[in-house]
């Protein structure tokens, strides 16, 4: 096979996980925020709860939730599932999984803003959410961007995970072309696709990183 067409293969695997890795990050930085509110939540049966799902998330591995999203509907109720359900199954996993951590960076976050600062908010005649908005979120989003970074590049690599449902993604991808030619070229050209992947992730990243610059502590 010419390196043409491999690569043209591959590049259609990486768009696959180009989509994984976008759905499960739109969703899950939003849901996080709700994950980190409902964690410190004084109303104890639903804090409780969400640590509960936490430690679930956090404490099995993705790939054992991607495989009982896949087949959960079908083990439990008894429901048949379409053939596109693996990459609905998928986007869900993803984003019910990264959520977790993301809620964890964003509460230790939200817990290292003085409580001064609500003080002194509630003095100029903010609300919560306009004090949370305004004055922690930014704050916030500074101070916990190293770790959100880690786990966003570790995100990109997750993707490959999703071959556990057979989805066409660039690992998948190359697996099977190493399997067709017999040789080992397309698991480097996939290193190197990944690699250039979280490069370009990285690099928007510290873009962002100094955009906030002007928030010191």
């Amino acid at each position: 096979m010419e390196l043409s067409t491999m690569l043209g293969m591959l590049g259609e695997g990486l768009l696959v996980s180009a989509q994984i890795f976008c759905i499960a990050l739109v969703g899950s930085l939003p849901l996080g925020v709700l994950v980190a509110l409902g964690r410190m939540s004084k109303f104890k049966p639903l804090a409780l709860l969400v640590r509960f799902y936490i430690s679930v998330m956090r404490g099995t591995p993705l790939m054992l939730q991607l495989l009982a999203i896949q087949f959960g509907p079908w083990g439990l109720f008894g429901i048949q599932t379409d053939a596109d359900w693996k990459y609905m199954a998928t986007y869900i996993a993803f984003v019910l999984n990264y959520a977790a951590y993301f809620g964890e960076i964003y509460r230790s976050g939200i817990q290292s803003i003085p409580r001064g600062q609500y003080e002194a908010a509630n003095v100029l005649g903010y609300t919560r959410f306009q004090t949370f908005m305004k004055i922690v979120l930014p704050q916030v989003i500074k101070r916990i961007l190293p770790a959100m970074s880690n786990e966003i590049i570790t995100l990109v690599k997750d993707t490959s995970l999703a071959f556990v449902l057979s989805i066409p993604e660039l690992m998948s991808t190359s697996k099977a072309l190493v399997a067709r030619e017999a040789s080992m070229i397309p698991y480097v050209l996939a290193g190197a696709i990944y690699w250039c992947f979280n490069f370009v992730v990285e690099w928007v990243l510290n873009r962002v990183e100094k955009k906030l610059d002007y928030y010191h502590d």
